[in-house]
């Protein structure tokens, strides 16, 4: 048995079977009738396509950008996340070495310190740099 329980409702239900306390809450969607180029368009909107591309080409390369957006810098982030591409850096530095890596360590002023803090706890929130147990 189906049934609309309209009676003391803000909302429409449905009853199914004889269980009138059971209700399944019916949800009513306005059907689009926007072209997907033009949102899409509105999605990227920022970004500018060159007029010598179709209507199909500027939508194959919207779509393309959309399924891979995780891999763009958007927002506060200035840069995007590509899985499966770890690299190692070795940085070498041949003698005579330059005057500012043959400095004695000094510590830094408490400004400093909270500064130098601040920018490599961005970096490892944006997981460009991790901590490390060891230096090899």
């Amino acid at each position: 048995m189906y049934g609309i329980d309209i009676y003391n409702s803000k909302n429409w239900h449905i009853t199914i079977g004889t269980n009138k306390e059971k209700k399944v809450s019916l949800d009513i969607y306005q059907i689009s009738t926007h072209d997907p180029l033009e949102e899409l368009l509105n999605e990227f909107r920022e970004g500018q396509l060159s007029n010598n591309l179709t209507s199909k080409q500027k939508l194959s390369l919207l779509n393309m950008l959309r399924k891979n957006r995780p891999a763009f810098a958007i927002g506060e982030e200035p840069l995007g996340k590509i899985r499966g591409h770890d690299i190692e850096l070795y940085l070498e530095v041949e003698r005579p070495y330059p005057p500012i890596l043959r400095r004695n360590p000094y510590p830094e002023s408490l400004e400093t310190r909270k500064e130098i803090e601040k920018h490599v706890n961005e970096l490892l929130d944006m997981n460009v740099i991790r901590k490390m147990d060891t230096m090899r």
